[in-house]
């Protein structure tokens, strides 16, 4: 049978947990990392979170990886210290990203709508 990416979206969000963007930015502010999965161009475009760490999905596993040489030092030392916070555009690419990063052994969740419910919340973004 084959899937479509409304069906991967669907699996993974049975597995990873959603947190509100106001749940969210208090977790940062406690030691959990804010992940961006977007591309760089959507961060130029629509803004980004301060502090937020930008790994675009396509790259994530060589990042998450503390094997590999491009393992980023950002990510990696969170892995069973910090909760990682996973966002995208609005939600699809950061349950996919989130349910890859629980399989690699880090505590992912997904803020709920991504960036446009981080705004939507009233919560700061760099434009």
């Amino acid at each position: 049978m084959t899937r479509t990416m409304k069906d991967l979206v669907a699996d993974a969000n049975t597995r990873v947990e959603t947190i509100s963007p106001d749940e969210a930015n208090t977790m940062a502010a406690g030691g959990g990392l804010i992940l961006d999965v977007r591309e760089p161009g959507e961060l130029e475009t629509v803004g980004s979170i301060a502090g937020a760490l930008n790994v675009p999905r396509g790259i994530l596993e060589t990042r998450a990886d503390s094997s590999l040489d491009t393992a980023e030092p950002g990510l990696v030392d969170r892995r069973g210290n910090a909760p990682i916070l996973v966002l995208c555009a609005a939600g699809g690419r950061a349950a996919l990203a989130a349910d890859t990063l629980r399989d690699m052994g880090y505590d992912a969740k997904v803020i709920q709508g991504g960036i446009a419910g981080w705004k939507s919340a009233g919560l700061p973004v760099e434009e």
